[in-house]
């Protein structure tokens, strides 16, 4: 069985997105003052469990790709959809991970059955 190229997609689109968001939160808390500080730690309080639920996908959707194992590229799409629920603002930024990791399942489950016939 292959590599899946859309796990490898989801996978580079959410490291992407899971480096952007801890520099930006860290970046904002360390560069202010005061009242500002306050502010930020609150703001990344907030989002801090979609930040872990991504990360956590991240982890499953990579060993998806690389041990190619079918379930965890589901457990990798229902976590991405845990992140759009932990905070649902950023939305935007995790659903298209989302949807290839569950077409990614999809996909695997039909050539693993193909290759058994």
């Amino acid at each position: 069985m292959k590599r899946s190229k859309l796990l490898l997609v989801s996978g580079i689109i959410g490291t992407l997105y899971g480096i952007y968001i801890i520099y930006y939160f860290l970046n904002a808390a360390s560069s202010s003052s005061g009242a500002e500080q306050i502010g930020a730690g609150l703001a990344t309080a907030l989002v801090m469990p979609h930040m872990a639920f991504v990360w956590l996908a991240l982890i499953f959707n990579w060993l998806g790709y690389f041990l190619k194992l079918r379930w965890a590229a589901l457990v990798a799409g229902i976590l991405y959809a845990v992140a759009i629920l932990a905070f649902f603002i950023y939305f935007m930024f995790v659903i298209v991970e989302m949807i290839l990791c569950f077409v990614a399942y999809a996909k695997m489950g039909k050539v693993k059955n193909e290759e058994t016939i």
